[in-house]
């Protein structure tokens, strides 16, 4: 395992990686229209460019396995962690421990002392594991759908 700084040639991994896995672990939690919303194919090259400029401007790490993108996340420069996906056959092998833990000590370096992020309910138990606290659930609404995910915080120790 092997984790690194984003680069450009990196975004079609990342936004397959990123579809596949809403569309696969998350089926557990949120609707098939849910999912769709979330991650819907047809907006894919409007959304591929947003995504890159998104991530080339905030603090955005990969994590490869035999030079496969099998995880990547990203924190705004204000401490949101905007992004955190692990492949759909690669979970539960410590990859977005690894991601988190990088980013938590990068933003500790920038001298934050909290991380936020909106975490889907299926996400939720891993950030409670990695001390994150629920501030209050949230409905976002994506593409005329609603979700419920859930606003959470984690104070570092500087």
């Amino acid at each position: 395992m092997k984790i690194r700084k984003f680069q450009d040639s990196d975004i079609t991994q990342i936004f397959t990686l990123f579809y596949e896995t809403v569309h696969s672990v998350n089926k557990q939690d949120y609707s098939q229209e849910q999912l769709d919303a979330w991650a819907p194919h047809e907006k894919k090259p409007i959304r591929v460019q947003t995504w890159s400029d998104s991530l080339r401007h905030n603090i955005t790490y990969v994590v490869e396995i035999n030079d496969i993108i099998v995880g990547f996340a990203d924190l705004t420069p204000d401490g949101h962690l905007d992004r955190l996906y692990v492949h759909k056959d690669f979970q539960g092998q410590g990859i977005a421990s690894t991601l988190v833990n990088k980013l938590e000590s990068e933003a500790t370096d920038l001298g934050l002392v909290e991380i936020n992020t909106d975490a889907s309910i299926t996400a939720r138990p891993f950030f409670e594991r990695n001390g994150y606290r629920v501030l209050h659930s949230q409905t976002v609404e994506r593409n005329g759908v609603n979700l419920i995910n859930f606003k959470m915080i984690k104070l570092l120790v500087n």
